[in-house]
């Protein structure tokens, strides 16, 4: 009687983890949708840090950084500082963070 209810028990388990895996997988569909959506509308799907705006990808010297339409914060991504020191019209930004070291 006991193998009876440990195949019983082993099988509602599987299915809490199977349902689990769903929703899961449900929500990183949501998500994907929600980052093409706000792609395709020019802005980001990231929050700002600082103040829950919603970021928007601007261009400066071929760089995309992303820049928060409530409290104009600016955030760079890895690497784009070093892109936008890397041109020549952004010498006095080196000049500048020379400076401060």
């Amino acid at each position: 009687m006991s193998n009876g209810m440990d195949e019983r028990r082993k099988g509602l388990e599987e299915e809490y983890f199977h349902r689990k895996n769903q929703e899961a997988i449900e929500k990183l569909r949501a998500k994907i949708r929600f980052a093409a959506q706000a792609k395709e509308a020019g802005t980001s799907s990231m929050k700002c840090p600082r103040c829950d705006g919603i970021l928007k990808e601007v261009m400066i010297e071929n760089v995309a950084i992303d820049s928060c339409d409530k409290c104009a914060g600016t955030w760079l991504d890895s690497g784009e500082l070093e892109k936008l020191t890397e041109t020549d019209t952004a010498r006095w930004f080196r000049n500048l963070w020379n400076s401060m070291e």
